[in-house]
């Protein structure tokens, strides 16, 4: 029975699809509604107002940092303008080189095709990519052995937009082939408070200025956070308040996620208990910090590290990961030994 029979008869919600509309749309649909990145914003907009006055493709572009500052988002704000398909992949997905060539050549000319996580893309397929960015076209080997023989395939002029986390991981060719390459810093408490206020009016969700603000001051410089914790905060907003968000229902929500207002959830403060308990201050292995919290290192490096380093709760060094002074407060230390000077700080 289809989707639309079911609906007939009453077994789906037919909300469901204005719901799922709702929370696409909080997805800022042009360069004007972006919040933030304003040298990023500054940089695309030239490069797609002159394609768009030569009626040209638009050159290749690579975008980095973080995960949850708008990759994706600005990447279709990009189709839009430029009235383009945008097709969208991710690198993980694309392990032989046919499968690239499928992609390649589906694409009409001027389409933009959007890879995620580029620089998990296998070298052997990223070398097929150099002569389709440049001189789009690719050679595709067909059989083994004595019957192997190449076939070259032309494919549309396109624009290749690649985003990523880990820009160091990239092959210099790779990246060399990219005409604009720009980086997404984490966004100000100013810039999340407007992000916020508009998230909650697309959903129609009663929040104050001193509400949003809370939810932004606790959102980690990251409006995809922002936009976790408005869902989390409107539902309990719901439950146990007058459904509207102020600054004591959004502390309340908050706390209940274990999100205090630094923006440290539990882990984070596990992190610096561990470190500054266990191991006086620092500095300790990060896979002994792992196995002490019970989480796996690569979770610990790229999801709690970066913004304790950022907001100065952490260091590495040589020796291992330490605590700062403002670190050890969190912690609850009051002295800490430096390896370096060989000297005891008290706090």
């Amino acid at each position: 029975m289809s989707e639309e029979q079911l609906k007939g008869k009453g077994f789906i919600d037919q909300s469901i699809d204005s719901k799922k509309e709702a929370d696409a749309a909080l997805r800022p649909p042009s360069f004007a509604d972006f919040t933030g990145q304003q040298k990023t914003l500054e940089r695309l907009e030239v490069m797609v107002g002159a394609a768009v006055k030569r009626e040209e493709p638009l050159k290749h572009i690579l975008l980095c940092g973080p995960p949850g500052l708008g990759k994706t988002t600005l990447a279709h704000i990009i189709g839009r303008e430029m009235k383009r398909e945008v097709r969208i992949t991710s690198g993980p997905v694309i392990d032989k080189p046919g499968d690239l060539a499928g992609l390649l050549t589906n694409l009409e000319n001027g389409d933009l095709l959007f890879i995620d996580e580029i620089h998990r893309i296998p070298k052997t397929v990223e070398e097929y990519l150099y002569s389709a960015m440049e001189d789009f076209r690719i050679d595709i080997m067909i059989d083994q052995g004595p019957n192997a023989r190449s076939v070259r395939l032309d494919i549309p002029r396109f624009t290749l937009v690649g985003a990523t986390t880990r820009v160091g991981l990239l092959t210099s060719p790779m990246r060399s082939r990219f005409t604009l390459q720009t980086r997404l810093d984490y966004y100000s408490q100013d810039d999340l408070t407007h992000i916020v206020l508009r998230s909650c009016n697309l959903l129609n969700c009663l929040i104050d200025n001193e509400g949003a603000k809370e939810i932004a001051s606790r959102a980690r410089g990251t409006p995809r956070i922002a936009n976790n914790l408005i869902h989390f905060t409107r539902d309990f907003a719901e439950q146990r308040a007058n459904g509207k968000i102020s600054r004591e229902i959004a502390n309340e929500a908050l706390e209940l996620l274990e999100i205090d207002s630094r923006g440290l959830d539990e882990m984070d403060k596990r992190i610096l208990r561990v470190i500054g308990l266990n191991y006086k201050g620092g500095p300790v292995g990060l896979g002994t910090v792992a196995v002490a919290v019970g989480e796996e290192e690569h979770t610990l490096e790229e999801v709690h590290e970066p913004f304790l380093i950022q907001e100065g709760y952490l260091k590495r060094t040589s020796q291992g990961r330490m605590l700062t002074l403002k670190g050890c407060e969190i912690a609850g230390i009051s002295e800490i030994d430096d390896p370096n000077s060989g000297q005891t700080t008290f706090i």
